[in-house]
């Protein structure tokens, strides 16, 4: 024992800390020793004869048979000087200290001065405890007395101490598991030791291995140098142990860091096998730790899976903290085998020629195809593919073919979904795109773009790197590009915003590289009201949408950068983006129209100190010029209060607010004296309730508005509130008609006439009777008094408006101008329910799931992919039976609905302040619009369709019905409608008032006055569903429509007042979800009486025709959520119904009050053209007046009428015609329902219900066909629904 410890080195401890390190977080490397325990003989472990008793490191100078060919002095320096050399391969730059024998004083010193040097950095620490006596069972190691005469014991603690964290210990000897038992142990009760990391050669009972096949330091042999080592082992293993010299494994031409070449190769195959391994096998948070965030902790631990497999062949262990699963059986060893097995077969001819080419592995080639078949058959739901680290690295290391075909498949598993993503970054993809910026391969630009859209729509931090590396100029100089595809552009541009979003370097930089004047310039180019031959043709609603984003967020909260949008002429350009659609143009995308409102409003000033201050006053841009910027965005605003689309209205809710702030002083004293309270008012004489407070100021089904003209009801709850200086609400009637604001006319449907607003003149916020801080900034400017008070009117019509959200919002902005509603009025009665998903009270902030846009999707081949169409059919089959027409995308797919809490639109709350707070930022509601665009890209682009395989058999199957029904229809004979097959009480408190029957499921649709909808299936005579259309009810339904019938269709309810709302799911019960809401008669409140709107649908079109009294007829399309058009009302009668033709779209019918039928078509709206066919005969038009005569007019003559029924004898209530079989049918006041041919002969005629004592049935309410049966519903004022069939076998 004792000469053998002579012979033998004792221990080479060695120390490295990182100094003037270029990254920081790349460390280096120490090495130390411990040696025996104070006074006493350490136990030695007796060692085999034939064990071998050379060191790996000293191989190429000692020989392996003659290990005493060195002085043990000489040996022991040259092999600390190699080990030294072996780590100073990876970090050369760092500091390395050699302790060889050392003390403990030396090892305290040591690592004193390591971790001076390295200060935060990690300092590795390795022990080599070759013929050192092994640890105790306390994990004591041992080194020198100061004489060296005898070992004591160094514990892990004090080791720990003076090292500290961030650490690395290797420790190769016998039993180092006992040190890791120690260290674990002191990590319980030590929360430091997270950040420490060991490596041991075996476990605490084994002993290392004592075979000639293996050198002494193994441990250390596959840490160090892994390459050689793994060959070794393999071709020991292998057939080639034959035919090569182990020696020939030292000369393998190359270097490891030149991928070009042999030795290159084979590291290469080997990082990328250890990289696949651990990522399988490893909890994604410990792979980041171990493999991602250090270099050299990264390095250690894939060496670390090769000795685990190379000394599992010897019966031991290695043991590292934190522990590793075990991987010496991973099947990717096999595909290293091959692969080495493979690029040794050539090393023979490569000696003899020393200029041979070296052929490459196809290893990295069979990986790739192997992910590709994944992506073919792979799902989230599937075992993830474990190539994908090896992707990485093809992708940025590999040959310009590999890496094109890496990229490619990296982007289409990135567009999989946000799982993918967060795999991919689990991985750490990173590093490893943000390399690929620096390229200049033109091919490899699109699909880069692509794949840092799908990173930052997951992970935005990444945003701080893109800017350190001037990442911002490539996507940048991208967006200014002309030969990408519009959509490739467009996510460009969305990178740019996520770089600008809430960091100021971002926005700096992205300044300084001139993206205010690209993105303008792009957004000029493609405004199809410049005069200029400089359109852009490839103008897209996707890039215009995130050009617009871009500029909103580069200019919010960033003073700098709005005075170049300001001087740019921004609110101009941005203003001719909000134009009425153009013919073949884009603008008219509702996403296009919110973000450009969005920009806008960001460019507002909202009178913060830091937005005057960031100006400088009589800088480069005066208060001259800053006017009138701010008079174009609020004239550009105040056109699209009454958009179609609630996301708009939102923004202009959002931008509105900022202005209301900026202009507070003067939008409050307008707003004070057009809300004066006038002493002769008719609450003057109700005192009692001048106390009484609202209990929520939310839209919720608890509060209601008392409606101009109408009485004060029975029953009130609160009334209203003016303010801390109010004597009372009995003193604060409701504002005379006398007032000369009143009567100055400023804007059709002033809120005059309507008392639910009051103003605070105090100017205190209250919503709820709470007091949410005072505004008190004044500006030193003002606007146009007219303008003013028509963005009072706009907030107002937001405050009314049909979306719950959007009305919320306008309620907010109210009350920065000190307009605070508080009048209610009772609830209706018995209704208990409230709408699904509304809460009693404001939602919290919502969060932003996906928005499924209906266009733009992305194709990497093609660049565009076009819509598929589908519309029910209204004529037989025949070889253009589809063509052109199309049905409503934008509503159908999107996922998340506006009475919903995770809403795509926000239901924000002024932040509560003190009494005496002045408003900050945080009061103020916040937009959407950005959040809900970045949900796009988190899902699939690439190659998607609007329809799965599902969708497409289901609409296939409900098109060949609806023709089998209509050629049935057209060629049967009606017999008598008299049967009844169905009857249902509705339990409406009021007399039904629409109807609507399913064309592909026995179920049919009723409402009455009070906007009751309630869903019945006659054949299984159950209520399916019920709900309320929403909570102010006044006049009740004139119209309900199907959207979108051949697929999950929707259901369109038009109430008298205009309002428009649209739901989805509502037959499934309690699941309804309002998609959309607005009003359709534009330059009308919601909510006031009076209008009694019209409207009727056109599927082949997407059209929703609209009309009320003395009003113009609007012709809305709902696709893109926007006013198409807008017919002038030719007459001065008010229009009483309109109907669509469904065979020819854009064209429609008119019948006004005095009698007279017009017919549109909205290519030539000034000379009618077409008309509604109910039969074959496309020229045929049906007309029906109150006195009961129905006519029949061929537009072809347009004079007479060529057939006319006498029927009800003056009171006709209620007129249907079948849309494909020859019948019609009438309701009277009288209860009685006659059916007609179009042959005027009379088919039956109903009075009574059939029961025993026939009774009588109600006044008729309403009819509707089934469109493709002969079925009708008919609804009664005794809220009784009948289903009515004729006797024919074939119509049952």
């Amino acid at each position: 024992m004792q000469t053998e410890m002579q012979r033998l080195p004792k221990a080479q401890p060695q120390c490295c800390c990182p100094v003037n390190q270029t990254t920081a977080r790349w460390s280096s490397l120490d090495r130390i020793c411990e040696a025996l325990q104070w006074q006493m003989m350490p136990p030695m472990p007796a060692r085999c004869r034939s064990t071998s008793s050379f060191l790996y490191w000293r191989a190429s100078i000692l020989q392996a048979d003659d290990p005493f060919s060195m002085a043990v002095p000489k040996a022991l320096g040259t092999i600390g000087k190699t080990l030294h050399a072996q780590y100073e391969r990876w970090q050369p730059r760092a500091r390395y200290k050699l302790q060889l024998d050392p003390t403990v004083d030396e090892v305290k010193k040591l690592c004193s001065t390591c971790r001076k040097y390295a200060k935060t950095e990690r300092v590795l620490f390795h022990y080599n405890g070759h013929g050192v006596p092994k640890p105790t069972a306390n994990g004591e190691i041992w080194v020198f007395n100061k004489s060296y005469t005898q070992y004591i014991p160094l514990s892990v603690s004090e080791l720990d101490s003076w090292l500290q964290t961030p650490s690395i210990y290797v420790f190769d000897c016998s039993a180092a598991g006992m040190i890791v038992n120690a260290f674990t142990e002191r990590q319980e009760w030590n929360a430091s030791m997270k950040d420490c990391v060991l490596l041991a050669a075996c476990e605490a009972h084994e002993t290392l291995p004592q075979s000639p096949e293996f050198p002494a330091d193994v441990f250390t042999a596959c840490l160090t140098t892994p390459i050689k080592m793994a060959l070794r082992w393999f071709c020991s293993r292998s057939l080639l142990s034959d035919s090569l010299d182990p020696k020939d494994i030292d000369r393998i031409p190359g270097r490891q860091n030149d991928r070009k070449t042999l030795l290159g190769e084979l590291n290469w195959i080997f990082t990328a096998v250890t990289d696949t391994i651990a990522w399988n096998v490893l909890p994604h948070d410990v792979f980041q730790r171990l493999f991602r965030q250090d270099l050299l902790v990264a390095s250690l631990f894939r060496n670390f899976l090769l000795a685990e497999r190379i000394m599992r062949a010897a019966n031991c262990s290695p043991v590292s903290f934190p522990v590793l699963p075990s991987t010496h059986q991973h099947h990717m060893w096999d595909a290293w085998d091959m692969a080495a097995e493979i690029c040794l077969s050539q090393l023979q001819s490569l000696f003899d020629n020393p200029n041979a080419e070296f052929q490459p592995s196809p290893f990295f080639t069979e990986q790739l195809i192997a992910f590709e078949v994944w992506l073919d058959h792979g799902s989230e739901h599937k075992k993830p593919p474990e190539q994908l680290p090896i992707v990485l690295q093809v992708a940025v290391l590999h040959s310009q073919s590999h890496r094109f075909c890496a990229v490619i498949l990296l982007g289409r598993f990135l567009d999989m979904g946000p799982w993918a993503v967060d795999l991919a970054l689990s991985v750490g993809i990173f590093p490893y795109v943000l390399k690929l910026l620096q390229t200049t391969a033109t091919d490899l630009q699109q699909i880069l773009v692509f794949i840092w859209t799908k990173i930052l729509a997951l992970d935005k931090s990444c945003q701080v790197d893109l800017v350190k590396d001037n990442g911002h100029k490539y996507f940048i100089k991208f967006l200014d590009s002309v030969g990408a595809y519009p959509e490739q552009r467009g996510m460009a541009a969305f990178v740019l915003a996520v770089i600008v979003d809430g960091y100021q370097q971002g926005q700096e930089a992205c300044i300084q590289a001139g993206l205010i004047h690209v993105c303008l310039r792009h957004l000029e180019n493609a405004n199809p009201h410049d005069t200029r031959d400089t359109h852009d043709t490839q103008a897209e609603p996707l890039l215009l949408q995130w050009l617009c984003l871009c500029l909103g967020k580069l200019w919010e909260d960033f003073p700098e950068a709005q005075m170049i949008g300001l001087q740019a002429d921004a609110p101009l350009i941005y203003s001719n983006l909000l134009f009425e659609p153009q013919p073949e143009m884009c603008f008219s995308s509702f996403e296009v129209r919110a973000s450009a409102v969005f920009a806008l409003g960001t460019l507002l000033d909202c009178g913060f100190d830091s937005f005057r201050d960031g100006l400088g006053g009589e800088q480069d841009y005066d208060d001259d010029k800053k006017n009138m910027a701010e008079l174009i965005i609020v004239k550009s605003l105040l056109k699209v209060v009454s958009d179609g689309s609630p996301l708009v209205r939102a923004e202009v809710a959002v931008a509105l607010a900022r202005f209301a702030f900026g202009h507070n002083k003067n939008l409050k004293s307008l707003a004070a004296a057009y809300w004066k309270p006038q002493p002769n008012s008719l609450l003057s004489s109700l005192p009692s309730l001048a106390n009484i407070r609202s209990s929520s100021g939310a839209y919720s089904s608890t509060s209601q508005y008392i409606q101009p003209g109408s009485a004060i009801p029975s029953q009130i709850g609160p009334v209203l509130r003016v303010g801390s200086d109010s004597t009372g609400v009995g003193q604060d009637g409701s504002v005379s008609t006398s007032s000369p604001l009143a009567s100055s006319g400023i804007m059709h449907g002033s809120p005059l006439s309507d008392g639910s607003f009051r103003h605070s003149d105090s100017g205190e916020l209250s919503i709820d009777g709470t007091s949410n801080g005072v505004i008190n900034f004044t500006r030193p400017r003002s606007l146009d008094t007219a303008l003013y008070y028509k963005c009072i009117m706009a907030m107002y019509t937001l405050a009314k408006d049909p979306s719950p959200r959007i009305a919320s919002l306008g309620r907010q902005v109210l009350s920065i101008i000190g307009v605070v509603q508080v009048v209610t009025k009772a609830l209706r009665p018995n209704t208990g329910s409230v709408r699904h998903g509304e809460s009693m009270s404001a939602s919290p902030a919502p969060n932003f799931p996906g928005l499924a846009r209906s266009s733009s999707w992305f194709d990497m081949n093609a660049g565009h992919l076009p819509l598929t169409f589908g519309t029910p059919p209204v004529s037989p089959p025949g070889q253009s039976f589809l063509t052109g027409m199309g049905r409503v995308y934008s509503l159908e797919f999107r996922p998340h609905q506006l009475n919903s809490p995770d809403s795509g639109l926000p239901d924000p709350l002024l932040g509560s302040g003190g009494p005496s707070a002045v408003l900050e930022r945080s009061f103020l509601p916040q937009s959407i619009i950005y959040n809900w665009s970045c949900a796009h890209f988190s899902r699939p682009l690439l190659g998607a369709t609007d329809d799965n395989e599902e969708m497409l058999a289901g609409r296939e199957e409900r098109q060949r019905f609806a023709l089998d029904r209509i050629l049935k229809c057209q060629h049967s004979s009606v017999g008598k409608l008299n049967n009844q097959i169905a009857s249902w009480d509705t339990k409406f408190e009021m007399a039904t008032k629409a109807a609507l029957l399913q064309p592909f499921s026995p179920i049919v649709i009723a409402s009455d006055d009070c906007e009751r909808i309630r869903i019945w299936n006659y054949e299984e005579e159950t209520l399916v569903n019920s709900f309320d259309n929403h909570d102010f009810p006044d006049g009740g339904i004139s119209k309900l429509c199907l959207l979108n019938e051949l697929d999950d269709s929707l259901l369109l309810i038009a109430s008298s007042d205009g309002s428009v709302r649209i739901w989805k799911d509502y037959s499934a019960k309690g699941e309804q979800k309002l998609v959309t809401a607005f009003s359709s008669i534009t330059g009308h409140i919601p909510g006031v009486r009076g209008v009694n709107a019209v409207v009727d649908w056109q599927q082949q079109s997407g059209y929703l025709y609209a009309s009320g009294e003395r009003s113009s007829i609007m012709i809305w399309d709902l696709d893109k959520e926007q006013l198409a058009s807008c017919i002038p009302s030719p007459s001065d009668c008010s229009i009483s119904t309109l109907s669509a033709s469904q065979v020819h779209g854009g064209q429609f019918a008119a019948g006004f009050a005095d009698g007279s039928v017009r017919l549109f078509d909205i290519r030539t709206p000034e000379r009618p053209v077409c008309t509604r066919p109910h039969n074959q005969a496309e020229r045929v038009i049906v007309s029906a007046s109150q006195a009961g005569d129905i006519q029949f007019l061929d537009i072809r003559n347009e004079t007479n009428a060529y057939l006319t029924i006498d029927t009800q004898r003056g009171s006709l209530t209620a007129l249907a015609v079948h849309s494909h079989a020859s019948v019609i049918a009438s309701g009277s006041a009288e209860q009685n329902i006659e059916v007609f041919s179009l042959n005027d002969e009379q088919l039956s005629c109903i009075r009574y219900y059939p029961t025993f004592m026939a009774r009588r049935i109600g006044s008729v309410s309403c009819l509707a066909f089934h469109p493709y049966r002969v079925l009708l519903a008919a609804g009664c004022a005794d809220a009784c629904v009948s289903i009515y069939v004729d006797d024919s076998s074939q119509a049952r």
